[in-house]
Order: C-alpha cells, then structure tokens, then sequence
C-alpha cells in the first residue's frame, strides 16, 4: 500500500484528494493536515466521510510527515511549499504540490506574477510539470511533481494539437475561460458570497491572471518558440466546472487553402486517440461542464471558420477533479507504476 499524506486536507481540492484516495485500493491515507483545523475529526468538516474517513486533522508538521508518507500531496497556498522544501524531505517522500510553487521555471516571472519570493529555487530545475498527457515518461521518474492549474489544463488540452502541429498561428491564441465558484477555494471572500455569485457573471484578473504565464510556458514548449497568450477568465454561479472556448487563426496549407476539418480532427486523433480521460467529441458537439462533473475527464472538440480563417477550439473539466485532485491521482499512478486510471475509474455524475 501506498502511504498518502495531504497538507491542506481542508480545502476544496485537498478534499477532492481525500475523496479519491479512500477510493483507491493501493492507498492508505495516514496524515489529513489541516492548519485551521487541527484535532478536530475529519469527517466533522466533511459529513460526506462520515464513517469512511473518521481520523483528526493533524498541523502541517512536514518533519513528521515525511517518516510516516511515501506520497505527499500539498493542496496549500502559493508559497508553502517553497518556503518549507528541503532536499531531506525529498530523500525520505514524493511530492506532488497542487499549488504554482513550481510550475513556472523561470523564477522571475513567478515571483512577477504571484508577488512573492520563490524560496527555494534550487528545485525548479528537476521539478516536472504534472500534466500526464504531456510529460507521462518524466513524470515517472520525479521526485517533485508540479500539479497543473486548473484553467491550465483545460486551456493547454484544448489547444495543444493545434499548437504542436503548427496548424495555428500562435500569437492570435485568445482564450475565454469560464469557472465555477469552488476554483476560487473554501475561503471566506465578499466576492464568493452567494449574493455576489448568483445570478451572476463576470470576467476578472483581466490580463492579470495568474495561470498566464504557466499557459503560456507549456505552449510554447510545444509551439517551440516563445508564445504569447490573451487570456480572460470568468466567474459563473456553479460549483464545479471549467469551460474554455479558444480562438486562432489558422495556418494556410501550401496551395493557400485553409485546413480542413478532417485535417484538424487528425491533429486532435494523433494526440488523444489512445488517451483515457482525453475525450475528443463527435463533430458539431460542444463540450459541457454537466458531462464531466465529477469527473477526470477532459470532453474537447472544435469548429472551423471559414469565413474567417479561424479555428474554434473547445474543452470542458471539473476544475476540482482533472483539475486539480484528480490529475494529482494521475501523478502518484505514474510515481508508483500503477495503471494511471488507478482511482479514477468512474463515470461523470449527472444530474
């Protein structure tokens, strides 16, 4: 068995974690840490365990930690991680951080966006960037796993065959991002109360966001060339669930034709055929967040605009699942050589 701990056992992903991993029949979870709410009993926070999961959350006590978990799942706040992270924590467990700590390579644009000092830097060179789909073979030799972001991996999984195979034009990339109220976390803000969410929706962090940069790291990677993004995330009164709708212009073909929709489903082929939770949709069906609630799926599809020139790209996930806790899974699959559907084998909930 697998021994699992989580640092932010409280929040919403750390929950989301909680929930999967007592599903998983190669894991125990030994260590649910909670600053805020330490020796009180977990199933007390979340009814939803009760019965299931009945032990007290325990501090952040990483010392500690580290003899008793083989796995560490850190589902805190930007800069924990970074600011405790010690190469004998890395000796004795893996990490698998939820947080920005160290996705981002370049130090200087994290501590830009994020307003806040990196504090340990040193590991940015071997940490790996946790999007299965796209790094699964560094993945299983880390020590260090970078979770992505939520709007991250729903924007990247869209838009990556495109990117890859050059049938877009990078710098025309815009991407509208659509989330539910949980992708903001279980703290208290005035902007999260339910008469500010419902009935609601609005745009925010207008070409501020954080997840920016890291979008457009991992594009570029795949672009190779430096890429630039506008990205414009929005507010809905849900729960669960991202939607991203993306433009590009298209590439022209050599005889000056624009791609075709067959070309373009190839792309999308090539890359997601044979991927379990990559779920490229039938032609003229656009993705919706009901389909994947719940879920480690990501639905994709896409819309030529001849008229144009332009390609519509589209994808949908639950921010909390694919988009956090669940590719976390993922990542401690591949850590440990286990089928990387391991725990994650189910059904998206409807209604």
């Amino acid at each position: 068995m697998i021994k699992a701990g989580i640092i932010g056992a409280t929040g919403y992903a750390g929950a989301e974690l909680a929930r999967i991993l007592y599903g998983h029949k190669d894991v125990e979870i030994v260590w649910l840490g909670s600053r805020s709410y330490a020796d009180k009993k977990y199933a007390s926070i979340y009814q939803n365990m009760s019965g299931l999961l009945e032990d007290n959350c325990q501090d952040e006590q990483l010392e500690a930690l580290v003899e008793q978990a083989d796995v560490i799942f850190t589902a805190t706040p930007q800069g924990y991680l970074a600011s405790v992270m010690k190469e004998e924590y890395l000796r004795k467990a893996k990490f698998i951080d939820l947080s920005a700590d160290y996705r981002i390579k370049d130090v200087s644009v994290y501590e830009r966006w994020y307003q806040i000092e990196h504090k340990s830097p040193e590991f940015l060179g071997e940490a790996v960037y946790g999007l299965c789909e796209l790094n699964r073979e560094k993945i299983r030799q880390a020590r260090l796993v970078a979770n992505p972001g939520c709007y991250t991996t729903c924007s990247i999984l869209t838009a990556w065959p495109l990117v890859k195979e050059g049938l877009i034009v990078p710098q025309t990339l815009i991407i509208d991002a659509k989330s539910g109220t949980s992708g903001a976390g279980r703290g208290a803000k005035t902007d999260n109360l339910y008469c500010e969410v419902n009935e609601n929706i609005k745009a925010y962090g207008v070409a501020s966001h954080r997840h920016t940069p890291e979008i457009e790291e991992q594009l570029g990677y795949g672009a190779g060339e430096p890429f630039t993004i506008s990205f414009t995330p929005h507010l809905v009164p849900m729960n669960r669930g991202i939607l991203v709708t993306a433009y590009a212009s298209l590439v022209r073909n050599d005889d000056g034709s624009l791609p075709s929709e067959e070309q373009i489903r190839a792309a999308y082929e090539k890359y997601y055929k044979t991927e379990t939770f990559v779920r490229i949709l039938e032609p003229g069906v656009c993705p919706q967040t009901r389909w994947v609630e719940g879920s480690n799926y990501v639905d994709v599809n896409f819309k030529t605009d001849q008229r144009t020139g332009r390609v519509i790209m589209m994808g949908a996930l639950d921010n909390l699942v694919k988009g956090a806790a669940g590719a976390a899974v993922q990542n401690m699959n591949l850590l440990y050589g286990l089928p990387e559907s391991s725990g994650l084998e189910y059904a998206p909930l409807f209604p």
